[in-house]
């Protein structure tokens, strides 16, 4: 067994695709996902460890409940330069708790690593293969679009930072649909890990 590691699958999928609840759907099926956001949530909420930094680099954006996502918005939002700077606190701690992850489930042979913006930042060469979790255009504006605080204004915002989703199905190993019925969907995650885990 030396030398082997579980197969790594980079899931991945614009605002209101879905993928959230395909992540739900693997962890179901028992693959471990590591899920970016939830660890940032961690690092960043009530007592995280990157408070300290953040409040240095960022005074005042950080108090009791963690990082104000407000105030830290506001401090880096346009600002190119303090964006770098944010990430660079942020990215080699969530890079570290993701390599834990790995330790952790080096046993399994298959985990997901869940990470909205794999294409934009660059982390599709630390996978194996990308699944993508799409939908039609306009099923996806009604999923956004029903979000409490979200308007049209913010959604194009967030589309324009996005890398379009034709280019990340094109660039994608895999496309998980889910302009389905979640029946369906749970069926084609299903088959995908059946493939990858070679067990079909």
């Amino acid at each position: 067994m030396s030398g082997q590691r579980p197969f790594i699958l980079g899931l991945t999928g614009s605002i209101g695709m879905g993928k959230s609840t395909v992540a739900a759907m693997l962890e179901q099926l028992g693959v471990p996902v590591f899920d970016a956001d939830a660890a940032v949530h961690r690092l960043q909420g009530p007592g995280g460890a990157l408070l300290p930094a953040i409040e240095s680099e960022f005074p005042g954006t950080t108090g009791p409940a963690g990082v104000d996502r407000q105030k830290l918005g506001a401090a880096v939002f346009g600002n190119p330069e303090a964006l770098k700077r944010l990430e660079a606190i942020v990215h080699p701690a969530v890079g570290a708790m993701r390599a834990d992850f790995l330790k952790q489930h080096a046993a399994a042979p298959l985990v997901v690593f869940d990470i909205p913006l794999l294409f934009e930042k660059g982390g599709h060469d630390q996978v194996d293969a990308v699944a993508v979790v799409s939908a039609p255009a306009e099923d996806q504006r009604a999923r956004v679009l029903a979000r409490s605080g979200m308007t049209e204004e913010k959604f194009e915002q967030i589309l324009k930072l996005q890398v379009p989703d034709r280019e990340k199905r094109e660039k994608a190993d895999f496309v998980i649909d889910t302009g389905t019925s979640l029946a369906e969907t749970r069926e084609a995650v299903r088959r995908l890990v059946e493939q990858l885990t070679g067990r079909e």
